[in-house]
């Protein structure tokens, strides 16, 4: 391992996803503010939210099932050329003064329906260009530089540009798409599924549901994997039902303003970027099975912190220890799948993952209002931490040594 590192084609591959990233989190943070200047109506402006996230539910597992049937860079490509004029429209009736919410809807789906497939592509596309031994480094600097440009430098960019003129954004994340789809050009190679799915080569096709359905049962199948998506899927349904009234939490119990809310986010940020960057050396260290089981136990504690605490800095270091946490998972995650999925269904496991965690995200959302609002603030936190120490105690031995060592040990084939 000491002597194998990341090409020239990691590099463009990461190049372009950070590129892609920082552009869309401008949008993500300008769209909103556009649609909340021309409304006060609470259900008008989370709308936007509900859009945004409904392409993961619509197209997660098709999208999976046109990976694996089609080469995935140049998949890539056209996914980013799509976006180009799908955001440079409103820019363009914004500078015009003719620009409506139904618009700004319409361009959050069609960015968000390509991203669900582009960043399955990816996932999917990696194993080829990186050596298995690198995949944790490899799947740690793409989190590190999503986490950066999304996560830490989208927001404020985004809000500044908008202060300047409310197009700029939207220029803006045209241009990243663009630059991301040169750079993905440059990398050489094809990325198909299957090598003798080539030119002049025809190959039998099922439909779209057959082949999304074997995605789904090949996952189901597989103990370790299947728990683990299982996991983050429920885990993020309490992480979400948190999240969505931790605005409350910060100003009633931590008595935090606009801006030390917006803190909490950036020690997240901040602890997740960390986490990506020293990933591969972490779980080295600590080992795939302590660092899923180590995990639990953060999560869990991370609720109770929030469901008790009153200090704004001990939320603000639990936020940062969270952060470290989902970046590990995510890395341990990915890589494992990535190893143990057969190089033809890379997509269609990938997109199931995708889909279990977006449904999680859009039911926590609504539990989280709904749960605070009848029995009380704290509510969805206790909810959290029993649910977390519950699967901590459940799956504790399914992340046994020896079974994710040799998970991590065996070989993928082409499924048939």
């Amino acid at each position: 391992m000491a002597g194998e590192k990341l090409d020239g084609r990691y590099v463009k591959l990461w190049a372009a996803s950070t590129t892609s990233a920082l552009g869309s989190g401008l949008t993500t943070v300008a769209a909103p503010l556009l649609i909340a200047s021309r409304t006060d109506d609470p259900f008008v402006v989370s709308g936007g939210f509900a859009v945004a996230w409904l392409p993961w539910l619509l197209f997660a597992l098709p999208g999976g099932v046109l990976v694996d049937r089609v080469d995935r860079r140049k998949l890539m490509i056209i996914l980013d050329w799509i976006r180009v004029p799908a955001v440079a429209l409103p820019a363009v009736a914004i500078t015009m003064g003719d620009v409506s919410i139904a618009l700004l809807y319409a361009v959050l789906f069609v960015i968000n329906s390509s991203e669900v497939v582009f960043r399955t592509a990816g996932g999917a596309m990696l194993p080829s260009i990186v050596p298995k031994t690198l995949l944790e480094r490899a799947n740690g600097r793409l989190y590190a530089g999503t986490t950066l440009a999304h996560g830490m430098l989208s927001g404020p960019l985004g809000g500044f540009l908008f202060g300047v003129a409310a197009s700029i954004p939207f220029y803006v994340n045209a241009g990243t798409y663009a630059v991301s789809a040169l750079l993905l050009g440059l990398i050489a190679g094809a990325y198909r599924s299957r090598p003798e799915d080539g030119p002049g080569e025809p190959v039998k096709r099922r439909s779209i549901r057959a082949e999304a359905a074997e995605g789904f049962r090949w996952l189901a199948g597989q103990r370790l994997l299947r728990t683990m998506v299982g996991l983050i899927g429920l885990l993020n349904l309490t992480l979400v039902a948190a999240t969505s009234v931790l605005v409350l939490l910060a100003k009633e119990r931590l008595h935090l303003g606009a801006v030390g809310y917006g803190l909490l986010f950036s020690c997240m940020a901040v602890g997740g970027l960390f986490g990506s960057v020293t990933g591969d050396r972490l779980i080295a260290w600590c080992t795939p099975t302590w660092t899923l089981r180590i995990g639990l136990l953060i999560e869990a504690g991370t609720h109770l912190v929030l469901a008790t605490s009153t200090s704004a800095t001990v939320v603000g270091v639990t936020m940062f220890l969270f952060g470290v946490h989902g970046a590990l998972w995510g890395i341990v995650g990915s890589s494992l799948r990535q190893r143990l999925t057969p190089p033809d269904m890379l997509g269609r496991v990938g997109s199931t993952s995708l889909f279990i965690v977006a449904g999680g995200n859009c039911v926590g959302a609504l539990l989280g209002g709904a749960a605070a609002s009848k029995f009380g603030l704290t509510t969805p936190y206790w909810a959290g931490f029993v649910v977390a120490m519950i699967v901590s105690a459940v799956t504790w031995r399914v992340f046994d040594r020896a079974v994710v060592s040799a998970a991590y040990a065996e070989e993928p084939t082409v499924s048939r």
